[in-house]
């Protein structure tokens, strides 16, 4: 197959391509900015329909690795940059696809969709725009897609691992933490954890199979308590990860919205109902299972 993959220059896009490579397929990595590596410079969320048409022509498949994450803080309503990053070019990109005559995609996600799925009394939507703007981006992309081309939802967990200079956004203030001296603590609960190379396997298997699938991927299940010790070992500094009860972090969690309130800012996860989030099990089923341990000893030597 020939495959275009937008957002080929980040972490998880740049082991999409290696796996497609590595079982023959053709691929043209696309990115906003010029580097060592990227086959074609084009901002999606800004590209016209003849510049996307153009890009896609001959490709059998297309993957958008791209997007606006769970992290983004900005003040004023955050939904609208949310849908400008996350909905928008999808629904522009696959529009352009299924014209093309492309005959599969692969759209990454996040794995709070899984859960919003199967555990809607959680309410997960109605309480975090970024599920709200990942929720509509699947919906957006099957139907501008249409029957003809199947679109699979790669639900992405945390992930571990690196790509030349990248690394997961949210490892860089933990990683810091585990490399210092100061005592480690971890709350209850714990979540569902991949490689970005386990990524690139899920999507490829997808595009591969052309199944249109929800794909939430995992290849192990980890508690905080062992994923802090194990990054904590990875460093260097083997000591106990003490368990500390939930209401200090429910605690912290209502003040922290409290002076986003105050602030203006709104993030695309509510911070007061991180709870409902972070201090709670989000295992999958581990279709992909595999220790990560090498990807998390990665993900600390970057630092």
């Amino acid at each position: 197959m020939k495959i275009l993959v937008v957002g080929g220059s980040g972490l998880l896009g740049q082991h999409v391509l290696d796996e497609l490579r590595k079982r023959g397929h053709e691929t043209t990595a696309v990115a906003r900015t010029a580097r060592e590596g990227v086959d074609r410079t084009l901002d999606v969320s800004k590209a016209s329909h003849d510049e996307l048409r153009e890009a896609l022509d001959g490709h059998d498949g297309v993957v958008f690795a791209g997007g606006m994450d769970d992290r983004a803080v900005g003040r004023g309503p955050v939904e609208p940059r949310l849908r400008a990053g996350n909905v928008a070019p999808v629904a522009a990109l696959l529009r352009a696809a299924r014209e093309a005559g492309c005959t599969r995609a692969a759209v990454l996600g996040s794995y709070y969709t899984y859960f919003d799925r199967v555990r809607p009394e959680w309410g997960l939507a109605a309480k975090h725009p970024y599920v709200r703007s990942r929720l509509e981006q699947a919906r957006v992309a099957r139907e501008t897609a249409g029957p003809e081309l199947p679109v699979a939802v790669i639900e992405v967990p945390f992930v571990f691992g690196v790509a030349e200079d990248r690394v997961p956004q949210w490892s860089v203030p933990i990683v810091k933490w585990v490399h210092s001296n100061s005592p480690l603590f971890a709350p209850p609960g714990g979540t569902a954890a991949t490689s970005a190379r386990g990524v690139g396997v899920a999507t490829a298997d997808a595009l591969e199979a052309a199944s249109g699938a929800d794909v939430p991927v995992a290849e192990e299940n980890l508690q905080w308590t062992d994923m802090f010790a194990r990054l904590a070992a990875a460093a260097g500094r083997t000591r106990p990860v003490r368990s500390m009860p939930s209401w200090p972090v429910r605690g912290a969690f209502k003040l922290g919205g409290f002076l986003n309130e105050l602030s203006g800012k709104q993030p695309g996860l509510t911070v007061q109902h991180m709870d409902g989030l972070l201090l709670r099990e989000l295992y999958l089923e581990l279709n992909y299972q595999a220790p990560v341990d090498d990807a998390i000893r990665e993900t600390v030597a970057a630092r």
